[in-house]
């Protein structure tokens, strides 16, 4: 896959889209609440003001480094 560069605003859209496939999928209640703290109210803020702060520390973690989504199992 090329290297594409996104923002974060994007990048929050293209979860909420994962996310909301996912919820189409499995109907999974928890993630249909995640999806309504995550939602963008009309002045363009989060349903959840937590949830913003939170996308915010990901957003860190990831730049600085501190994310490994390698598959490890035990053996």
């Amino acid at each position: 896959m090329d290297e594409i560069k996104i923002t974060t605003e994007q990048a929050y859209l293209a979860m909420i889209a994962f996310l909301e496939n996912y919820y189409s999928l499995t109907n999974a209640d928890e993630i249909g609440a995640l999806l309504g703290g995550l939602s963008l109210l009309p002045g363009g803020g989060s349903a959840d003001p937590a949830a913003k702060s939170d996308w915010d520390d990901a957003i860190h973690k990831v730049l600085s480094g501190k994310v490994n989504a390698q598959l490890q199992l035990n053996t």
